[in-house]
């Protein structure tokens, strides 16, 4: 199986998320690296994340319905590369404000490298067994990337300095490159309505914004943005959400926009405390994340047979209850390995679940959709979480505790809609049919 080029492009196609997810957590544990080089306040250095982060929120449902209308192998083969530039001359920036703009241009290409995977992935699997399986490779290859990335950047930024973390980046873009080569795609028949994806992409940009910086001017263009997306929505021939997408899949998306908020908060707030109060170095503040990286390492295979055999939902409120208990348990190492286990459940069955929702050919924009709400709710734990933590230990409790209870209450939601599911299931099932006149 190793060998097959479905394999050998499904690898190519996850190396290159694995770049993007990475580069959602390498960096925090560059941070007082990064500030002792280019100097900057906390704000800066919230912005060093989540500048990447929030274009990169803003950008997922452009990049895939860009994917789905030009094809996503193209489309594909266009973010790997820009991210490999990018992520070059993020190495050589010479001041934090430079830094920053280039971390959003990055987010851009890292979207365009999201969307266009999923399509590609719905392209090579087309039965949902198989699907699922390959979602469970995936997740296994990339899920790392998020537990991994403080571990990786610790030992660069303890050996060469935080421009070495962006370096690694163009020498893996280009093993992914050769990985999907002769992957081809069709286009899509529809048209972009360029209109509602600017005003789309300024929406979640926009509250991405008055998120991190809790800024009341930023909310209320927010508002007035997503007043107007909605009018677009409701008179554009080809809507940017296609019909019913939002009422099929709002418990995923729902979902992944809190475990997000959880995790992307909680290595915020505990790299912080690490390195801070309790004087790790950047390397050792890495190994502390490795019982969270393991799990992460092989759960995510199991639970793709788990989704392929069972369906997504038993695999979303396993992670969920592992997720809210290990965040009241963290940072401890027993703490840190449920969270593994939690993200790893969750993670391939989230992504089944809401690319099983969408209509056919919009593989790319349902992707879009959850990973841009994924985003947004990894935007708000960085702010949120790190403002109630603020470098202390007891504020660091206080900050894990909002975000189990966060957590638990989502799996309630869960729960109740999965139990509806299963009783409407069995209603239609006795259902008498009658037989034909």
């Amino acid at each position: 199986m190793l060998a097959t080029p479905s394999f050998r492009r499904l690898a190519g196609i996850s190396l290159a998320y694995f770049l993007v997810l990475l580069d959602t957590t390498v960096l925090t544990v560059a941070l007082p690296d990064l500030r002792a080089s280019l100097g900057g306040t906390f704000a800066d250095q919230q912005w060093a994340v989540n500048g990447y982060t929030v274009a990169f929120a803003a950008s997922l449902l452009t990049g895939g319905a860009v994917s789905d209308r030009y094809g996503a192998a193209r489309v594909f083969r266009l973010g790997v590369t820009g991210f490999g530039v990018i992520s070059l001359m993020c190495a050589l920036a010479p001041g934090m404000g430079i830094l920053i703009a280039l971390r959003a241009l990055l987010g851009l290409a890292g979207a365009l490298c999201l969307g266009s995977s999923l399509g590609l992935i719905a392209q090579l699997h087309t039965d949902p067994a198989g699907r699922a399986r390959a979602m469970g490779v995936w997740a296994a290859l990339t899920g790392t990337a998020l537990a991994a990335g403080p571990l990786l950047g610790g030992l660069l930024v303890e050996s060469y300095g935080w421009r070495a973390i962006f370096l690694v980046n163009p020498p893996l873009a280009v093993l992914s490159l050769i990985a999907v080569r002769g992957l081809v795609s069709a286009m899509g028949a529809g048209r972009i309505d360029w209109g509602v994806q600017v005003v789309a992409c300024a929406f979640l940009g926009l509250l991405a914004a008055a998120i991190t910086g809790f800024s009341v001017p930023a909310a209320s263009l927010a508002l007035v943005a997503l007043a107007v997306l909605v009018w677009l929505q409701r008179r554009a021939p080809e809507p940017v959400l296609p019909g019913g997408s939002l009422r099929a899949s709002w418990p995923g998306l729902l979902t992944g926009g809190v475990v997000n908020f959880a995790f992307s908060g909680a290595l915020f707030v505990i790299t912080l405390l690490l390195q801070g109060e309790r004087g790790f170095t950047p390397l050792e503040a890495g190994l502390a994340f490795l019982p969270l990286t393991v799990p992460m390492t092989f759960n995510a295979l199991l639970t793709g047979r788990l989704v392929a055999r069972y369906g997504p939902g038993p695999s979303i409120l396993a992670g969920l209850a592992l997720l809210s208990a290990g965040l009241t348990a963290a940072p401890s190492a027993i703490g840190m390995i449920m969270v593994g286990l939690g993200l790893s459940c969750c993670l391939p069955a989230l992504v089944a679940d809401v690319v099983s929702t969408a209509p056919a050919g919009t593989a790319g924009t349902a992707g879009g959709l959850l990973n841009a709400v994924r985003q947004v709710g990894a935007v708000l734990g960085v702010a949120v979480m790190g403002v109630v933590a603020h470098g202390t230990a007891d504020g660091t409790s206080r900050a894990l505790l909002l975000a189990a209870v966060l957590t638990a209450l989502t799996l309630v939601v869960r729960c109740g809609t999965h139990w509806a599911g299963r009783r409407a299931a069995g209603q239609d099932s006795r259902v008498p049919v009658r037989p034909p006149m």
